[in-house]
C-alpha cells in the first residue's frame, strides 16, 4: 500500500499506575484495584485488569466504579513513583533510538528505522525492549510494530496485556479494512455513533467515502479519517513536543456551593498553575476556567491577553473574575480547573524501501 515505509514501534505499559501499585504492594496482586478517586468522590485514574473485568475503567466516577465492583480497592496515586518508573523505561528506549515521542508517562512512539544497535528487524527491537522493561521494572508492556504511527498504535492494543503485534506493509490495508470503526484511534463514542448511523461500521466501509464527503460530515477530522482508512499516516515521530497548555484542577471531596469556598480553592489551583508555568519557563495569553457541577455537566470560560502572562496575580485575578461571572450561589460544584494556553516560551516577551519486520 502507499505510504512512507518507516519502522515505528508504539509501546504502551499495561495498566501502568495500577500495575506499579500491585508490584509494590503484593497484597494487591490479583485483586481489583483503582488508582485515584475514593469510595466517595473523584474519578478513577487507572484500573487493574482485575477491575476492568467488572467494567471499571479510567475516567469513571468513583461512585460508578464502586457499584460495578463492590470489592474494588482504591489506592492513592503516587505520581512521583510513576514518573521515576517512566524515566527508567525511557532510558531503555534511548539505548535503541533518540527518536522517541512520549504521549504520557506510560506510552510512547519510537522510530527505529535506523537504530543504535543496527538491528534490521523492528519486531526484534520491540521484543528486546519488552524484555528489558520486564527485567528492570518488573512490569509488562504491550508493543505494536508497523510502518506508521496510526497502525503501530492500533497494533499495541491488539493483544493486550503483554502483547507484541506486527502489522506488516503487505497486510496493512486488509487489517484496516476489517477493523471495527470504534477501534480506530481518534474515533470517540460520539463519532463512532455518527459513523454507524451513516452505515460506516469498519475500515472498508469508511474507505468507500471520498475525502470531500468525509470533510462535509466531520470537518477537518474527515481528512484524517480518509488517510487512516487507507492506512496512511505521514506524521513523523517528534522527539520534542511543545506543550500547548499548562493547568491544574481539583475534584472536591464534598461539593462546594459558595463563592467564598470556591475562591479559596481557586487560589490554591492558581498557585499550582503558576508553579508549573515557572517550571516550564513559559507564559500564556489565554486563561480558561472549568467548572464541573454535581450532575457532571461542565462549562468553561476564557479570557485572552494581548501579551503573555505568567505571574500569580494575573492568573488568579483573571480566574476569580471568570468565576464571579458564571457562578451562582447554592449550585453544587464538584470540580474546578484552571488552564493557561497559547503558550510562549520566550521569557523576554512576558508582561512582567521494503522493510524487514
Amino acid at each position: 500500500m502507499p505510504g512512507s515505509l518507516r519502522k515505528i514501534i508504539h509501546i504502551d505499559m499495561d495498566a501502568f499506575f495500577a500495575s506499579v501499585e500491585q508490584r509494590d504492594n503484593p497484597e494487591l496482586m490479583g485483586k481489583p484495584v483503582a488508582v485515584g478517586g475514593s469510595k466517595k468522590r473523584g474519578v478513577v485514574a487507572a484500573a487493574s485488569y482485575e477491575a476492568r473485568k467488572f467494567g471499571v475503567f479510567s475516567a469513571m466516577p468513583s461512585v460508578t466504579a464502586r457499584k460495578k465492583c463492590p470489592k474494588l480497592i482504591f489506592v492513592k496515586p503516587q505520581f512521583g513513583v510513576y514518573k521515576s518508573v517512566s524515566q527508567q523505561i525511557r532510558s531503555i528506549f534511548q539505548q535503541f533510538t533518540d527518536l522517541i515521542e512520549p504521549l504520557s508517562l506510560d506510552e510512547a512512539y519510537l522510530d527505529v528505522t535506523e537504530n543504535k544497535k543496527g538491528m534490521t528487524s523492528a519486531t526484534e527491537v520491540a521484543a528486546e525492549i519488552k524484555k528489558m522493561i520486564k527485567q528492570k521494572t518488573g512490569l509488562t508492556a504491550s508493543a505494536g510494530v508497523s510502518i506508521n504511527k496510526f497502525l503501530a498504535k492500533i497494533a499495541s492494543d491488539y493483544e493486550k496485556p503483554d502483547g507484541l503485534f506486527v502489522i506488516k506493509p503487505n497486510m496493512a490495508q486488509q487489517f484496516v479494512d476489517q477493523l471495527p470503526i470504534a477501534k480506530f484511534y481518534g474515533v470517540g463514542k460520539v463519532t463512532a455513533a455518527k459513523m454507524k448511523s451513516l452505515g460506516i461500521r469498519n475500515g472498508l466501509e469508511l474507505r468507500q467515502w471520498t475525502k470531500q464527503e468525509l470533510v462535509q460530515q466531520f470537518g477537518k477530522a474527515g481528512l484524517y479519517f480518509f488517510d487512516v482508512a487507507n492506512g496512511l499516516d505521514n506524521r513523523p515521530v517528534v522527539s520534542h513536543r511543545e506543550r500547548k497548555s499548562i493547568g491544574a484542577e481539583n475534584t472536591f471531596l464534598d461539593d462546594k456551593n459558595t463563592l467564598e469556598d470556591l475562591t479559596e480553592s481557586l487560589y490554591s489551583i492558581a498557585q499550582e498553575v503558576t508553579k508549573r508555568v515557572a517550571k516550564q519557563d513559559s507564559a500564556g495569553r489565554t486563561i480558561t476556567l472549568k467548572i464541573k457541577f454535581s450532575d457532571f455537566t461542565q462549562i468553561t470560560r476564557s479570557h485572552s491577553f494581548l501579551i503573555p502572562v505568567n505571574d500569580f496575580d494575573s492568573i488568579f485575578s483573571t480566574a476569580k473574575y471568570l468565576l464571579q461571572q458564571i457562578f451562582e450561589e447554592g449550585i453544587n460544584v464538584r470540580l474546578l480547573g484552571l488552564t493557561l494556553s497559547n503558550l510562549d516560551n520566550k521569557s523576554e516577551s512576558v508582561a512582567q524501501m521494503a522493510l524487514k519486520f
